[in-house]
């Protein structure tokens, strides 16, 4: 299968998807032809991807509906501030990457502990076929986990929201991930 229909396919797998206890992007109003909203600014499929646990919780979602159908993500959250300090350090815009996390519904608290059992089944039914063809960058261990329990080969890196380690020390290591991955892709 190639990278077009593989994309086709994992959308299509994403509009069917559900588990008991999650919203739907759809459900939210954030259906479009992604598998993730915050590929409305980053899904350049033939660009380095990052892989990470999930995208928002609902209510959050919700309540920055105008700005997130703008940019597919909040600029104000941890996550975002250290990835976008990592491109820079990398060279590279937001437009240069594929974001996608491997859970693709939204819990209806935040930082919810999504169970291994329904990432898995998420990854198996979305995520996987957005990785054809590439050796992901696997940001956080629920991403680590996830494409290693798949036999995926990925470049591990601490989530960018990860507590322990300021911003700089976070972007750094995530620029240096993507600089691999660029590096990679080209040999």
């Amino acid at each position: 299968m190639d990278r077009a229909a593989a994309h086709h396919q994992a959308v299509a797998n994403r509009r069917a998807f559900r588990l008991p206890g999650y919203v739907t992007y759809a459900e939210a109003g954030f259906e479009g032809d992604w598998t993730c909203p915050i590929q409305i600014t980053s899904g350049n499929r033939s660009g380095p991807v990052i892989v990470t646990k999930d995208w928002l919780d609902a209510p959050s979602a919700i309540a920055h509906r105008e700005t997130l159908l703008r940019l597919g993500y909040l600029p104000e959250m941890p996550f975002n501030a250290v990835l976008d300090r990592a491109l820079a350090r990398a060279g590279l815009a937001r437009s240069d990457i594929y974001i996608t996390p491997v859970f693709k519904l939204m819990p209806s608290t935040r930082s919810y502990p999504i169970p291994m059992r329904d990432i898995r089944a998420s990854f198996e039914a979305i995520t996987r076929f957005e990785l054809i063809g590439s050796r992901p960058i696997a940001a956080g261990k629920d991403a680590i986990r996830a494409l290693t329990a798949a036999g995926i080969d990925h470049i591990p890196v601490a989530h960018p929201s990860a507590r322990g380690f300021d911003f700089e020390t976070r972007a750094e290591a995530l620029a240096s991930a993507f600089s691999r991955a660029c590096s990679e892709m080209t040999a």
